[in-house]
């Protein structure tokens, strides 16, 4: 068996359906996360600010070095991490209750085209039963009176 070059194998790799698949999804996600990043910052973020009486918690800070001419300050800015946690919870809640949406929708779907695939099935009748151990011997008695009648 030969072994593949380098760009063969790298060919191989790159034209394989999965991968195709994987860039489709990343790029779709990409465009997604902006989408949800959207509708947290701009939409639920405003709302729970209102709840929250305006806190910011972006402009927290523990100022280790206050600014002295053209050197900056030096901080700790701890309310940008705060915001981060916040802004990833209410990301991964709009991510499950979208999720959980989905999936129920797909369940509905599953479930209506089992349904329509039953309904299409054409109803055959149960078998009829096994005779039982007397039918079978009444049955054998039956054929040894006609055999000496007949």
């Amino acid at each position: 068996m030969a072994k593949k070059g380098f760009w063969a194998e790298f060919k191989q790799f790159i034209t394989k359906g999965n991968v195709m698949d994987m860039a489709v999804g990343v790029i779709i996600g990409g465009a997604f996360t902006a989408i949800v990043n959207s509708l947290v910052k701009d939409i639920l973020t405003p709302i729970i600010g209102i709840f929250l009486g305006g806190v910011n918690f972006s402009g927290l800070k523990v100022v280790i070095r206050p600014a002295q001419g053209d050197i900056p300050e030096a901080a700790i800015t701890y309310g940008n991490f705060i915001q981060a946690i916040i802004n990833f919870l209410l990301i991964a809640l709009v991510v499950f209750i979208m999720v959980k949406q989905v999936n129920k929708a797909r369940e509905a779907a599953k479930k209506a085209k089992e349904a329509e695939e039953a309904a299409a099935k054409p109803v055959t009748p149960p078998a009829p039963p096994a005779p039982s151990k007397e039918e079978l011997l009444l049955a054998e008695i039956r054929d040894l009176l006609k055999k000496q009648q007949g």
